[in-house]
């Protein structure tokens, strides 16, 4: 195993073989035979263990073992202890959950701090089996039917192609040591349950289920990388950017078929995951939206608008303006003036005796109104925005600049006529804005 070992990680990860790594350690056969094969094969390497107090005496037996299992090594060694029933209970995860969170955390961390490359897991391909049939039985697109990945970011698993019979046939040939969780056992755990029930009656069936298996992982493998290249082309083609996020034409993508597939696969690296919900987005009214934890898709007319939540979708406090203001929204600049100079849509000049109380800006509300400059009569904001053809996004980035409860200016678009300078105006101010 050591020579078919060594030759994969030169054929498949020649950076362990250059960089230094990190092996996350539980004392489990696993963990403790590709420390040995990594000894093999020349990998410079530190070993990294977890206590989770979840074992009592044998959480710490498990310490103790990796501690002396870096010493006859001769390898560095790292460890921690988590509470991690109580990290559980404050984030509201399952004991199993948490425990991830908690490694990865700390693991990154390691990476970071301590000069490491690369950290190595010892998943195998039973592990690879097993996540392929939850995720089977949870319900899953191609990405969840390709088990265990090889490499993410930091993290390389180089045992993916061997078997747990494979691993334990090592161990016990080399004498080699190990600590035995006998939570492993106990199938009211999904995992343990297909491990134990399962896939025994899979091997029985399919004397070469395993073999099999790896060869469908392959071509699973192989598939989702042709479909992501291919996505990744169409998003390319299809993501326009605007304010801040991206712009999709709805002509352009009503042509797809099957919709929900074409557009679950677009959307999905933004956190949309109900195949669904943007499917019915399409047929929605303007202004409708759908949100994924970081991301919001929004309607409007021909187009959906994706954007990253940020501190432009809130709805902003009215703050107050004055000539020694200084920080304001939209780099606002207020100064008075003998006359009126140049004239574009960044600038506003006003009547200052028109202004009975203080000037603020703020985003706009249902039933705001304004005189727009050069028209009679008063028109609804609401209604400005539909005939300036504004999108939802533009709608919710737009300020106004305001006195008292009116309405003095939509910032860069129009004024209003009741503020504007006349033949009587003794005062005039000038109030620049850079956004």
């Amino acid at each position: 195993m050591t020579d078919v070992f060594r030759e994969h990680i030169v054929n498949s990860f020649p950076q362990i073989l250059e960089d230094p790594v990190i092996i996350a350690c539980s004392g489990g056969v696993d963990s403790v035979v590709l420390a040995h094969l990594c000894v093999q094969s020349g990998v410079d390497f530190a070993l990294a263990h977890c206590n989770y107090n979840l074992r009592g005496e044998d959480s710490d037996e498990d310490e103790r073992f990796t501690s002396d299992l870096a010493d006859s090594l001769g390898v560095k060694y790292f460890t921690i202890s988590f509470d991690t029933g109580a990290y559980a209970g404050a984030h509201k995860l399952s004991i199993q959950m948490a425990a991830r969170e908690l490694r990865y955390q700390w693991f990154g961390e390691l990476l970071s701090t301590q000069g490491y490359s690369w950290l190595l897991t010892a998943h195998h391909l039973d592990d690879a089996v097993e996540t392929f049939m939850i995720n089977l039985s949870r319900g899953t697109g191609i990405e969840g039917l390709t088990g265990i990945p090889a490499e993410t970011d930091k993290v390389l698993r180089p045992l993916l192609p061997f078997t747990r019979e494979q691993i334990l046939a090592f161990a016990k040939n080399h004498k080699i040591d190990w600590r035995e969780d006998m939570s492993n056992e106990d199938t009211k755990y999904l995992r343990n349950k297909i491990r134990h029930e399962l896939v025994p009656v899979l091997k029985e069936l399919h004397p070469t289920f395993q073999k099999n298996f790896r060869k469908t992982l392959k071509y699973l493998t192989h598939t989702s990388a042709m479909l992501t290249n291919f996505i990744d082309e169409m998003r390319e083609e299809l993501f326009e950017p605007y304010q801040g996020g991206f712009r999709i034409s709805l002509d352009r993508i009503e042509e797809f078929e099957p919709l929900e597939a074409y557009l679950y696969e677009l959307f999905k690296p933004y956190g949309f995951t109900s195949w669904g919900d943007i499917a019915s987005l399409t047929a929605s009214i303007s202004g409708k939206e759908v949100r994924s934890s970081t991301h919001r898709l929004i309607k409007d007319r021909q187009h959906l608008i994706l954007q990253e939540f940020n501190t432009e979708t809130a709805v902003a406090e009215e703050t107050e303006v004055s000539m020694d203001t200084g920080d304001l929204p939209l780099g606002l600049k207020v100064e008075q003036v003998k006359e009126i100079e140049e004239k574009n849509n960044t600038i506003l000049y006003v009547d200052k005796e028109t202004l009975n109380d203080k000037l603020t800006v703020r985003k706009w509300q249902k039933g705001d109104y304004f005189y727009p400059l050069g028209m009679d009569g008063k028109k609804k904001v609401a209604k400005f925005f539909k005939d300036e053809k504004m999108d939802a996004v533009a709608k919710e980035k737009q300020w106004l600049l305001c006195c008292g409860d009116e309405i003095v200016w939509i910032v860069g678009r129009r004024a209003d006529d009741r503020f504007k300078i006349t033949a009587d105006t003794k005062e005039i101010l000038k109030i620049t804005t850079t956004e």
